[in-house]
Formats: C-alpha cells, structure tokens, sequence
C-alpha cells in the first residue's frame, strides 16, 4: 500500500471517528434508567423506585409537558464532592457518645460506597481550633492575656487529637477519595485587636505570624495523614459574634494577607493546598469581588467560597463570569428548628443548595454540622437550634437521618468525584433539575419536584426520551449508561 493510500485511508477513519463522536454521548438505545426517591411525606426515603427506558421514538406526551434536554457534550466544571463540616461538636460525639461498632457502621455509611451502600460523601470542612460548635473555645496557639508567641512556639493541634483527627482518618481510609478543606473561626486572641478569639480583628503586625500559624497547621494535619487541599483565611470575615470566636478581616485586609503573607508562604511549602476567599454570604458580592480584583491576591486565591445565611444562589453565577478563571465552592448552610417542615426542607436543601449552587458552578457542595445531639449540641454561644444532617443521642449513640441526609444522599451517592455538569434544559414551574456526567460515562439527573401534586415530565438525551411521573414534593435521582 502506498505512502498516500495509507495517509487517505487514515484520514477516512478519523473522519468517521469524528461524524460519529456525538454518538458517544447519546443516551444508548432503549438504556435502561434507574430512579431512587424522596417524598415529602416521608413514605420514601431514598427508596430504589421503578425506572425508565429510554425509546428511540419521541414519547407521546401532553401539551405543556416539561421537557428537560440534556446534552451530555456540552462539560462545565469538574466536581469534587458533596458532604458536611465535622465539626469539634459532630466529632465529639462520634468518637465518644458511640460504641466502636456503632461509630464504625455510621462512617462507613456516610462515607462508604461499597455494595451500593452508603452515600458516599467526599467533601468535608474542618474548623481551625474551635467555632460555636466546640465544648470550649481555644485556637491552638492560646497564651495568657497580654502575652504573644510570634514564633508558635506553643502551636499545637493536640485540642483534636481525640476527636476531630480520629474522625477525619477514618473518613479517609473509608473514602481516600474525600477532600477535607478547612478553616478558622478567629486568630489566636494575641494576634487581634481585642486580645481575646471573641470579636475584633486581626493586627496588621500578625499577618505574618497568622500566616505562618495556618501553614503550621497544614503541616501537622498532613503529617497526620490529612491533607488539607484548601484554607479560607477566615469563616464570615464581615461577621463579629458575640458569644463565640470570630473575627472581622475586611476584603483590603483580606487582599494584603493573601498577596503578601499567606499566598507567597503556601506556594512555596504547601503547594498543593488552594485558598479560597469569602467563606461567607450570598448577600455581599462586592467583597470577594474586591479581593479577586487585586492583582497581589489574585494569583493566588483559586476561588470563592459561599454560605447561604443571606441574599440569593445566583451571585455565584455572576461572579463566575465576571472571574471565570476562579472556583466556586459552596461551604455552609444549616438547617435547624426554626423551620420544622419536613417537605419544604427537602425541597429547599435540594433546589437551592445542591441544583441551584451547581448550577450556578459550585464544585462542591458542604452542609454545616456532620451530627449533633438531640440538644443541638453541643455548642457554645452561637447557634441553638442547629440541626446536623444526622442526630447522635448522646445516651444510647443512636443515629437518626435528618432530611440533610437525604437530600445530600440523592446527590453523593450519584454523582463521583470527578464527574463534570453537563448541560440540561431548566423545566418549566416548580421542576428543577441538575445533571452530570460521572468519569466512568455514567449520566446522573437529580430533579426537585416542588409542586403540591404529582407531576410528569420528559427527559429527552439526543433522538431517545423517556417519561417519568414525579409525586408530589418530592426528589428524584436517574442515573443511566
């Protein structure tokens, strides 16, 4: 064979290859689709339903149906994971309130896979010394008022060694997968305004020291076996509480201790940990915006990250375009008894706090306290009437499932890490809908039915569609090949 028959042979091929590639990310004909879910009445709980099939001929369907369109060629961003904070409080009664086999049989539930069993979460969030959810409120460099340690001489992490770390190890030889970030709820009380963790801010003259205690803390947590792959430099930097550590680093301040003392340290010894700006509410945009718009932070801040206390999910969206080179990460919400409905909170955690943030680019999604007790606890000051996505009676170590657990569950245990969004038509009225493609090709579609009566719809990948009737409020997960 010639040199030119081969070389037009060859191109033919990958001119075949390349006709047929959409065909690649079709939904296979006839594929089958398997559906798990929750209703708002409780009647099913994460519960493997009927499923679907897809049909090559467009499902008869009545006029006004919503038709969600997926098309799995069109990628955003790459997902690490779903999960929540383990908090001192969730870790406390996790290593101390439970028996071995109870403590054991819940870790690999919430962070296992195996069998099918399991909901697989793979983001967590660690506090930096104490929050409100702490027994006592310490940093782990605390001295005597009055005193300062700019050397760390007194650094040390041994207030987790019995709680926090244990926990954290588990989930991550349960899940080495899991990606753990972490973040402080104040300085040490030495390096701010007002001597104490409570209110205040952080001393220009600490930025160094503060810098070099967050460093310290990444060392010895990776020379525990947990890598911290990314630092918020505060939690809610515009907030001062009263009762509980906290500390007011404005964005100015934010930028400086970013560009010149915590980026430049991090890049030369922790390289691959990430700092993520904000750590606080959807309501100020400006301030993140600020940080990300100063040329010294900018380079080394990777994205920005979210609470849902206050303002709407779709600034995210917004400051994405504006700075579409930066993350988005959403990193806390709380459910708790202010609001006791059951059917509005799993369309709330859903719709708003897993479609909407993903939609609007989160690449993870974290919920605030892992467990906490039938009190709300333990906590002190701050929040007392949190609710943690699974309740640990401090007596008997019994585990119950929040309505967190299953609306974190219809995403975590569907969607790997690794998996990208793909795109997905937003449905008419009350039916919202995210959808991702897992690395090994697998689809999965998570739809919010927030209507008070059941309701069908059509979801159409390609020229194959199926039809599914959702009851009312109530979640679903698809996943197919």
């Amino acid at each position: 064979m010639s040199m030119s028959h081969r070389l037009r042979r060859r191109g033919a091929m990958l001119a075949l290859l390349a006709a047929c590639f959409p065909c690649a990310v079709m939904a296979a004909p006839h594929a089958a689709v398997q559906a798990w879910i929750t209703t708002g009445d409780q009647a099913k709980l994460l519960s493997h339903e009927a499923g679907a099939r897809f049909d090559g001929a467009m499902v008869k369907m009545a006029a006004g149906t919503p038709v969600i369109d997926i098309d799995p060629a069109v990628r955003y961003q790459a997902m690490a994971g779903f999960g929540a904070a383990i908090t001192d409080a969730s870790a406390y009664l996790i290593q101390q309130r439970m028996t071995a086999q109870q403590r054991d049989a819940l870790l690999r539930e919430l962070f296992g896979r195996a069998d099918g069993k399991g909901i697989g979460l793979s983001f967590t969030r660690l506090t930096i010394g104490a929050s409100d959810f702490s027994r006592s409120h310490y940093s782990f460099d605390d001295m005597a008022p009055g005193e300062t340690d700019p050397q760390l001489q007194r650094f040390s992490i041994d207030a987790q060694r019995g709680t926090v770390l244990p926990t954290v190890k588990a989930a991550l030889a349960i899940n080495p997968q899991l990606k753990v970030m972490a973040s402080p709820w104040s300085a040490p009380g030495w390096m701010k305004s007002t001597d104490s963790l409570v209110k205040g801010s952080l001393k220009p003259e600490a930025f160094d020291a503060f810098a070099r205690y967050l460093q310290r803390y990444v060392d010895a947590m990776q020379r525990e076996g947990v890598p911290v792959t990314a630092l918020t430099v505060q939690n809610e930097p515009h907030f001062e509480p009263g009762d509980y550590p906290g500390m007011r680093v404005d964005p100015a301040a934010r930028a400086a201790f970013i560009g010149e003392h915590l980026g430049p340290l991090l890049a030369r010894a922790n390289p691959g940990t990430a700092i993520f700006d904000w750590d606080h509410n959807w309501d100020q945009p400006d301030s993140p915006a600020t940080v990300l718009a100063d040329p010294r932070a900018a380079k080394y801040v990777s994205g920005v990250a979210w609470h849902c206390y206050a303002g709407q999910s779709g600034v995210q969206a917004t400051l994405h375009d504006k700075f579409p080179s930066k993350d988005t990460w959403f990193t806390e919400c709380s459910g708790g008894r202010w609001s006791p409905d059951w059917a509005n909170n799993l369309q709330y955690f859903t719709k708003t706090l897993l479609i909407d943030t993903t939609r609007g680019w989160a690449r993870g999604v974290l919920f605030w306290n892992l467990a906490l007790d039938e009190k709300d606890g333990p906590h002190l000051g701050g929040c007392g009437d949190c609710r943690g996505v699974v309740t640990i009676d401090a007596a008997s170590g019994a585990v119950t499932r929040n309505v967190e657990y299953y609306a974190l569950a219809h995403a975590s245990r569907f969607v790997l890490p690794g998996a990208r969004r793909i795109k997905s038509s937003e449905a008419a009225g009350k039916l919202a809908n995210v959808a991702f493609r897992n690395p090994d090709g697998a689809i999965a579609l998570l739809v919010a039915n927030g209507e008070d009566e059941a309701r069908s719809f059509v979801v159409k990948v390609g020229k194959e569609s199926f039809r599914y009737t959702l009851p009312a409020s109530s979640v679903a997960s698809f996943t197919w090949k």
